[in-house]
């Protein structure tokens, strides 16, 4: 659609989830070429409170906004194990799809939606914010630059408390666990800094007996000139957001690495025998960056589903397939 100030892709939400509030649609209102159409929840009254506070219309159901003309893309937020399902349902709809990590819990149906979003013409990502902040983009510089040498090695940690067992993360039916949530960050982080050649070697994970859902792990990864990664996430940690780059002649640190606030200062420790510094960046809204990015590919015909994906789901996978299991007796994955 186009307005007076541009082409605007006409947004349609499904699910009124924690991140679509606090996050996303305070982002969409501020992007010239995004505009919210409509809003669906399974509780209607949630949908007609989103709309009264971001603006479009409510929707009776998912079924409905998918098929409603004044909606050229989606964005859902749903737990992870109803992704699959929504996203087919949105790329069979016609409509563009961003939907949060991972898009799936299953390699081969990440991999035939992403051939289904190429052969009809659709945008398709996944909603990993931290590689379009700002900061990323001056490590992987830094690095290319020799700041620290060749790359020896890679590692990752994004962990968080323990939250009230209500949480869709401690439900196996919803796609819960450490792996899907919070260890689909380091393992971006890999992909992202070791290239597509990063392969999983070995993985460990933790799972929980009453929930029967991973709650901690760790993975090796390695690529095949030699340098390793080591990630490590959990549910049940003290707070860590951080990642960190070991060269031959120094070390990159990076810390609040994930999530940080639009406001959020962003530092790069640099470490080499010449010294310690500390690089302080302007903040940066990696949220809006990443919205933008979604609706730049929408407006100018970039339909090729982002090739990471499918290499996502393979090295997330893996740390599933290969995992040494520490659990109470029946509290693995079956």
């Amino acid at each position: 659609m186009t307005t007076g100030s541009g082409p605007v892709v006409r947004l349609g939400l499904l699910g009124c989830a924690d991140i679509a509030l606090r996050r996303v649609l305070p982002a969409v209102a501020r992007l010239p070429q995004l505009s919210l159409s409509a809003v669906a929840s399974r509780d209607p009254g949630r949908a007609e409170r989103v709309t009264a506070r971001f603006g479009g219309r409510p929707s009776a159901d998912y079924e409905r906004l998918l098929a409603r003309e004044d909606v050229d893309a989606v964005y859902v937020p749903l737990p992870t194990g109803l992704h699959a399902e929504w996203v087919e349902r949105a790329l069979a709809a016609g409509k563009h799809v961003l939907a949060e990590k991972p898009l799936t819990t299953d390699p081969a149906v990440t991999e035939a939606l992403v051939a289904r979003a190429q052969a009809s013409g659709l945008v398709l990502r996944e909603n990993f914010m931290f590689v379009h902040h700002g900061r990323q983009r001056r490590v992987r510089e830094l690095l290319d630059d020799g700041a620290v040498g060749e790359l020896r090695a890679f590692s990752a940690a994004f962990a968080i408390p323990p939250r009230d067992r209500s949480d869709i993360r401690y439900q196996a039916a919803l796609g819960g666990g450490a792996r899907l949530d919070v260890g689909a960050y380091p393992v971006r982080a890999a992909l992202y800094f070791l290239g597509p050649t990063a392969r999983i070697t070995g993985s460990v994970l933790r799972y929980e007996e009453a929930s029967g859902v991973d709650v901690a792990g760790g993975a090796l990864a390695h690529r095949p000139d030699g340098v390793v990664g080591q990630l490590v996430f959990g549910l049940d940690h003290a707070y860590t957001s951080r990642y960190e780059l070991l060269g031959s002649e120094g070390r990159i640190t990076v810390d609040r690495a994930f999530t940080p606030p639009a406001d959020h200062v962003p530092v790069i420790r640099l470490e080499r025998s010449s010294g310690t510094e500390e690089l302080v960046l302007e903040p940066d809204d990696q949220c809006a960056n990443t919205l933008a990015a979604f609706a730049d590919a929408v407006l100018h015909g970039q339909n090729a589903a982002d090739p990471s994906l499918v290499q996502q789901a393979r090295l997330l996978d893996d740390v599933r397939r290969l995992a040494a299991v520490t659990a109470a007796p029946g509290a693995g994955p079956s």
